[in-house]
């Protein structure tokens, strides 16, 4: 069985060169190991229902209960400080049927039949000398070569180990290596493998990235990620603010350079994207305007199920096909001055110009969601949240997809 603390070269030489020297006086303005714990409960009702456009195909639709326990701990005193997290998942079937299973909140048997529950427990060790912070165990991987998906009943987690330092001013630098991960419906955890893959054999994931603010309103990102014997990808990123006008203009730049590696176990990758989100925002209200053009040969790989790095990543479609050129429009208005906690989103996304095994990818999207959240009161912290989702393509299925969220977060302490 593989292990976790296998590292990588890549891990190795970034962990390598970052400084770890600690400070007693530092240690003693820490919170202790239980001083500095925390444990809070997300609850999460879901229903989904994906109609698909076709007489020949049957609707999926399910709903479910989620509970996800997080308890994080503090670090113990001295110069090295230890630390334990844990994450407790479960998922509950509340109406399913073979007929309508497959919306991904539940796993689902050779049978067809949904599964009546799953569950999994995650626990993640970590230590901390000086400004740097190491975590073995499991991990909620957030960074532009790998972001676990959220957009069901469960996370989708990963299992690794990764080391994190911010002990020079504006720098925040980041390695890890990971070894298996569990699909959002599903309490197994197995090797790592890209979107589309129907082979058998898994690999590792390899990342090592930085993150620099330049001035308070601009800093710029550079990410590493390899999956052994399928690809390699980096990725380069600029965010700027400035005040315009009476509001102010945020733009978000990003581009991924992908190519295969290895042994090239899905086929050939050839594949760059460029990423333009510009969101003008005046008091409530924020208006995005996107762009996006992949080059290359091929789509843009990522990890099974998880989200890809963009604002194209929409309610169903990804928008990320051979050759696509995609505009978006983006409209929030969050309604705090009428009543908080009430908030409002619609984009609409168009791509063109695309590939997808020899046939012409044409798709539009158009997503709405409302959503409200307690702000005080005994209820503080239950919200609901409605999505609406309609997806045409020439080379996938049509499909209008509703999604109603009962959430309720809870902090125990």
């Amino acid at each position: 069985m593989k292990t976790s603390l296998k590292l990588s070269p890549l891990f190795i030489a970034l962990a390598a060169t970052i400084p770890t020297f600690a400070h007693a006086d530092d240690d003693a303005t820490q919170d202790g190991f239980v001083e500095g714990s925390s444990l809070k409960i997300h609850a999460r009702n879901y229903y989904m229902n994906h109609d698909i456009r076709s007489p020949h195909a049957d609707d999926s639709k399910e709903w479910g209960q989620g509970f996800v326990g997080k308890f994080e701990s503090g670090f113990t005193q001295g110069v090295v400080g230890f630390g334990l997290d844990a994450q407790g998942l479960s998922g509950i079937k509340l109406d399913s049927s073979r007929t309508h299973a497959g919306t991904g909140l539940l796993p689902v048997h050779d049978d067809g039949r949904a599964a009546n529950e799953f569950s999994s427990l995650g626990v993640t060790a970590k230590m901390r000398i000086g400004a740097a912070v190491v975590k073995t165990g499991t991990l909620l991987p957030k960074i532009p070569v790998l972001v676990h998906n959220d957009g069901r009943l469960l996370p989708q987690t990963f299992r690794g180990t990764q080391v994190e330092y911010t002990g020079i001013r504006n720098l925040y630098l980041h390695s890890g290596h990971l070894d298996q991960f569990k699909l959002r419906n599903s309490s197994d955890s197995v090797d790592i493998y890209p979107q589309g893959y129907s082979g058998k054999k898994g690999s590792d994931f390899d990342f090592a990235g930085a993150t620099y603010a330049f001035t308070p309103t601009l800093s710029g990102t550079w990410y590493y990620g390899e999956m052994r014997e399928f690809y390699r990808q980096q990725f380069l990123g600029l965010v700027h603010k400035q005040p315009l006008g009476a509001g102010s203009l945020t733009s978000d730049l990003r581009y991924f350079i992908s190519n295969e590696a290895g042994e090239a176990r899905n086929g050939k990758v050839d594949s760059d994207m460029f990423s333009g989100l510009f969101t003008y925002r005046l008091g409530p209200q924020a208006l995005g305007v996107g762009y996006q053009k992949v080059s290359g040969d091929t789509a843009l790989p990522y990890a099974s199920v998880s989200t890809v790095y963009s604002f194209s990543n929409a309610g169903v479609g990804k928008f990320i096909q051979a050759g696509e050129q995609t505009w978006m429009l983006r409209y929030d208005y969050d309604f705090a001055a009428v009543l908080p906690g009430l908030s409002f989103m619609t984009r609409y996304y168009k791509g063109q110009n695309g590939d997808f095994k020899g046939h012409e990818a044409r798709e539009w999207e158009s997503d709405t969601y409302l959503r409200y959240v307690i702000q005080d009161s005994t209820l503080k912290g239950l919200g609901v949240e409605l999505r609406k989702a309609t997806y045409r393509s020439t080379y996938a299925s049509d499909r209008d997809n509703y999604r109603v969220y009962l959430t309720y977060d809870l902090a125990l302490w």
